[in-house]
C-alpha cells in the first residue's frame, strides 16, 4: 500500500509499517516518591556519544510521562529474550502481580538511586537534559549518568511486526567501508 503525498495517513498505517523496524525492548523506570514505576519502550535512540546522550520517547497519556517530567530522571532496562512476561507486563497486561507492584520484577537502586530490574542485560541512569513535544509524544533527552551491562549475557527481546523476535541464528561481520575513528 503506499499513500501519494497530501493524503492523510492514519495511525494503524504507520504502525504496521513502523513494525517491519526491529527494535530492542526496554523498559523505562523512574521513582513516585519511594515507588518504582515502569514502562515498556522500544522508543529508545542513542543521540550523542560526547556528551552521552540517549532518547526516550514517551506517550503524553501514559501514568509514567509526568513522573519523569517532574523527577528529571529516568533509568533505562534492556530486555533480554527470558523477561518476555516483565515486557507483557509493563505494557500493561492484564496479569499478577500487575504494574503497580512493579510486575515483580526484583530490583535494586542504581547508583542514582533509580529503580534498575535485575537481570537487565544492559542498564543506563540519565538526568533529562531537554524535552521536546512531538504529536503525541513527549521525547526526553537524558544525558547518560551510569551505564552497566553484563559481559555474558542472554539474547536480547526483540520486536518485530507487534511480536517478538528470538534470535534464533546469528552471525557477525566485520562492518565494511570506512573504519571507525
Amino acid at each position: 500500500m503506499t499513500t501519494s503525498t497530501g493524503d492523510v495517513i492514519g495511525s494503524e498505517p504507520v504502525r504496521r509499517v513502523m513494525g517491519h523496524f526491529v527494535t530492542g525492548v526496554t523498559v523505562v523506570s523512574a521513582l513516585d516518591g519511594e515507588r518504582p514505576l515502569g514502562i515498556t519502550v522500544n522508543a529508545l535512540s542513542s543521540v550523542s556519544l560526547d556528551p552521552p546522550l540517549v532518547m526516550v520517547a514517551l506517550d503524553r497519556r501514559r501514568f509514567l510521562t509526568p513522573i519523569v517530567r517532574a523527577s528529571g530522571r529516568y533509568a533505562v532496562n534492556v530486555l533480554s529474550e527470558d523477561q518476555q512476561a516483565m515486557s507483557d507486563c509493563f505494557a500493561g497486561a492484564p496479569v499478577e502481580p500487575g504494574r503497580d507492584a512493579f510486575c515483580g520484577a526484583t530490583w535494586h537502586s542504581g547508583a542514582t538511586g533509580l529503580p534498575l530490574i535485575d537481570g537487565a542485560i544492559a542498564t543506563l541512569e540519565c538526568t533529562v537534559v531537554q524535552t521536546f513535544s512531538a504529536g503525541d509524544h513527549d521525547l526526553f533527552i537524558g544525558r547518560v549518568d551510569v551505564i552497566a551491562n553484563t559481559e555474558h549475557h542472554p539474547m536480547p527481546l526483540l520486536y518485530y511486526r507487534r511480536r517478538y523476535l528470538r534470535i534464533e541464528r546469528a552471525a557477525s561481520a566485520n562492518v565494511e567501508g570506512k573504519p571507525e575513528r
